[in-house]
């Protein structure tokens, strides 16, 4: 079932053509990744999804329900949450504290008990009461994605989430983005090839605000266009 659907979707900024008529598919309950070099659109592309910058043209589903011109907020009732590839942890509040913002806003009533379940699920119970902003910048990409999995999302959009982690916390990472399939699908937006490739089911590369590719990882792996875009020039 295709949980989120875009269709000509476009965005421009000035003469710069950031997004440019991408058409997307994003089948329900699996690891999509989105790949392509610096400047290629990619984050630009999750803004217009997630509703954090207005779509100029083309259109949004998601769960069958237009969602082209809903606000962000909306869009994170429905069930999209988006981490940010710079993180957007509330620095002077604790850990505890940082998740059950997002377990209240669902509407949770055992508080507690979820804020501490999701700080679990990254490893960072034991954490909970320092403050968030004096973490490790690895610990704080995972206390935003235990940020994320506590609104109980249907959609997580992680960009750049193993940016700053430690090569000990990527295995770690891996198994927690496994754990939250098929409940939860998840768009992983990543520039270490070697967790897009163990990682993704599905994989489009972005160049140039277009869609150049999109497949299998041995499919993108093999295919020369994306070998010379991207997977042969250094970007990896």
């Amino acid at each position: 079932m295709t949980l989120l659907s875009a269709r000509g979707l476009t965005r421009h900024f000035g003469g710069l053509r950031a997004v440019d008529g991408v058409d997307f598919d994003l089948e329900s309950g699996r690891i999509h990744a989105l790949i392509g070099p610096n400047g290629a659109g990619k984050t630009t592309f999750v803004s217009l999804l997630c509703g954090r910058i207005p779509v100029q043209s083309g259109s949004i589903t998601f769960a069958g329900q237009d969602i082209t011109r809903l606000p962000a907020h909306e869009r994170v009732a429905r069930g999209i949450a988006y981490t940010f590839q710079i993180t957007s942890i509330y620095a002077n509040l604790s850990v505890f504290d940082n998740v059950a913002l997002p377990v209240q806003r669902r509407g949770s009533r055992t508080l507690a008990a979820d804020t501490m379940a999701a700080l679990d699920r990254v490893g960072l119970a034991g954490l909970a009461g320092q403050t968030a902003g004096t973490l490790a910048y690895g610990h704080q990409r995972l206390l935003e994605i235990a940020m994320g999995l506590a609104l109980s999302p249907r959609l997580l959009i992680l960009d750049e989430p193993t940016q700053g982690l430690a090569l000990s916390e990527i295995d770690g990472f891996k198994a927690l983005v496994r754990s939250v399939i098929p409940e939860t699908t998840v768009l992983l937006i990543e520039h270490n090839m070697d967790v897009v490739m163990d990682l993704a089911e599905t994989i489009t590369v972005l160049n140039f605000g277009q869609t150049l590719a999109s497949g299998s990882p041995a499919a993108i792996r093999a295919n020369p266009a994306v070998q010379a875009a991207y997977l042969g020039g250094g970007h990896a």
